[in-house]
């Protein structure tokens, strides 16, 4: 990297450019340099590239780029469901009205948002494929498992591989009414000295707060397992997020023990078990158990489930239903616009003068 530079800036293919800029990056070298690339772009493509711009939306983007869409998430995190659709036919409209036409990928942050948008498009190219496009697929894929593979969330890769499965066919979309009853942790992950954990967790539904649990104690001597009774039973649909916390003994602060995302439509059944390295934060963090595993329970009615008495704690879990304590109430994601529903608009890009 050039002195005075802190951007990643690929060719992908001919057509598809990713320009990333690291989390540290401070604000005026990110204005700095994201004027050189825009001057780059311009005297090499014109005015035919479309800015993707997968970070949180900035007017000083909009002002060196004109055709900017933004369609940003939270980095670190799974998309909507609907917003990777909405990505890809975006970026294959674009290409496809002009062969000068190319996409420019930018974010800010973690590269696993590019990863979650360059995945998504080549298993989107898949379904209509022609002979040219295969090239192209090869150059994502390298791409893919050179540069970013590795830095996806787990449930980064969750949501791509069943956006891979719905398009290919091999997944239908479960349509069915589905409760949560229980949250099970399997193997308590050690937060305190002496094994000591005390995990809350709430349950989000479109980004939007739904469920937020009791603070359950556990001390070292119940090693086994921690059941969350979701009362009463929540009815969710859609994309959910299941975030996990340890409140941490004589201070006022938290830490994440796992968090989880998926799409109601990919559960089959009514059972879900998720492994550590199945688990965005839990995966890389040696205070959770290697063998510790999420387990959720689900029905298709809010009635209690019959045979489920066994789903219980043991007497030395101790549950604090204080959940107007602000460290339990506060939501990370409350300044976030619920971005993505009913935004059609967004997917034709606006040109300003």
């Amino acid at each position: 990297m050039e002195e005075g530079y802190e951007l990643d800036l690929t060719y992908i293919t001919e057509r598809i450019i990713a320009v990333s800029f690291p989390a540290s990056c401070s604000e005026e070298t990110y204005v700095h340099n994201l004027q050189d690339v825009t001057r780059m772009l311009k005297s090499k493509h014109g005015d035919n590239y479309l800015v993707l711009n997968l970070s949180e939306k900035r007017y000083d983007l909009t002002k060196l780029n004109p055709k900017i869409m933004d369609v940003g998430w939270p980095d670190l995190h799974a998309p909507p469901l609907d917003k990777m659709c909405s990505i890809c036919k975006a970026m294959e409209s674009w290409l496809n009205s002009d062969p000068q036409h190319v996409v420019v990928i930018h974010c800010r942050g973690g590269k696993g948002r590019i990863g979650v948008v360059i995945s998504s498009y080549m298993h989107f190219t898949n379904v209509s494929a022609s002979a040219d496009q295969a090239l192209d697929r090869f150059a994502m894929k390298k791409f893919f498992d050179d540069k970013v593979s590795t830095l996806m969330q787990p449930s980064q890769k969750r949501y791509v591989h069943f956006l891979s499965g719905l398009l290919s066919g091999s997944v239908k979309m479960n349509t069915t009414p589905l409760f949560l009853h229980f949250v099970i942790l399997h193997g308590i992950p050690s937060f305190d000295a002496g094994g000591v954990c005390r995990p809350f967790l709430k349950i989000y539904q479109a980004m939007q707060p739904v469920h937020t649990s009791g603070i359950y104690s556990v001390g070292p001597e119940n090693q086994s397992r921690i059941c969350i009774a979701i009362e009463p039973a929540q009815l969710l649909k859609g994309d959910i997020m299941l975030k996990c916390y340890h409140k941490k003994y004589r201070s006022a602060t938290r830490d994440v023990v796992f968090r989880l995302q998926f799409h109601t439509g990919a559960v089959q059944g009514y059972g879900l078990v998720f492994g550590k390295e199945d688990l965005d934060n839990a995966n890389k963090d040696d205070r959770f158990p290697d063998y510790g595993k999420i387990e959720l329970v689900f029905s298709g009615t809010p009635e209690k489930i019959q045979g489920c008495e066994h789903l219980k704690n043991d007497h030395g879990v101790i549950v604090d239903y204080n959940t107007s304590d602000p460290l339990i109430r506060w939501d990370s994601y409350e300044n976030m616009s619920p971005d993505g529903e009913g935004e059609e608009s967004k997917l034709v890009p606006r040109v300003l003068s």
